[in-house]
Formats: structure tokens, sequence, C-alpha cells
């Protein structure tokens, strides 16, 4: 199936405010680095676990659908926000890191401008359309 930049979804932000949001990213990613380094986490557990939230990857197997809903559920700050909550209620401090390393890769992710994900394909986000053709159909618009 061929997207045409008729079908690109509506809801992508632009201008200052995508910069805004990408800026937002770096920071995460900054922050929660930080203070893994602080925590004094396992620098091969950081490695191996900040790569896993691609996995949803294998979603688009099955179609752009059920890719944007996988990649979604992986790439949204509520899961591991609530690992972290519940990592401070439960006193588990492993799952703290999870959630630390996890809102880490949301942060780089959103900074190199891989945002949510809509159902029309990987490339159309939140953030802007994102591979080659973006920055070629972004200049003819």
């Amino acid at each position: 199936m061929t997207i045409t930049a008729a079908d690109a979804p509506s809801g992508a932000v632009t201008g200052g405010v995508r910069t805004l949001l990408r800026l937002e990213g770096l920071a995460l990613f900054a922050g929660m680095t930080g203070l893994y380094a602080l925590w004094g986490g396992s620098w091969w557990i950081y490695l191996v676990l900040f790569l896993v939230p691609d996995l949803s990857f294998v979603g688009y197997l099955a179609g752009p659908r059920v890719g944007a809903l996988l990649y979604n559920a992986m790439h949204s700050y509520f899961g591991p926000i609530a690992l972290a909550v519940g990592s401070f209620t439960l006193a588990a401090p492993i799952s703290l890191s999870i959630a630390i390393i996890w809102l880490a890769h949301i942060g780089i992710d959103r900074a190199l401008g891989y945002g949510l994900k809509y159902r029309n394909g990987f490339a159309y986000t939140h953030l802007g359309r994102i591979g080659k053709r973006s920055a070629v159909s972004d200049r003819a618009q």
C-alpha cells in the first residue's frame, strides 16, 4: 500500500512545539541516565534493557494498526511511570531501575523524532513524518 501526503495524519506537531517536544525528550533521556548513574546500576543491564521497548517493532509484522498499538504501548509514559510508582510502593529497586531505563529509552526516541505512531504506517508519528521520504516531502510542501 502506498501512502501519499494526503494520507498523512493532520495531528503531527510542527515548528517550535516540535522542537520543544524533542528537547523534552533529550532532557528526559539525560535526566534518567544521570539518575541511573547516581543509582549505581549496572551499565550492562542498562544497555540490554535500553533496547527492549524496540521489540514492539515485531507488531508491524501483523500490520500497521497492530504495530502502532504495540509500539505506542511500549513508548508511552504510562507503563514506566506506573512501574516506578509501584516500585516505591513495594520497595522493589530492580523495578525502579527498569522504569528509569525505560523512560530514558522513550526520551532518546522522542529527541530523535520517533514519536508515537499513527496506524497509517511506521513513518507517521505525532512528531511528524520520519525517514528519507519525509525530508523530501516536507521540502516539497
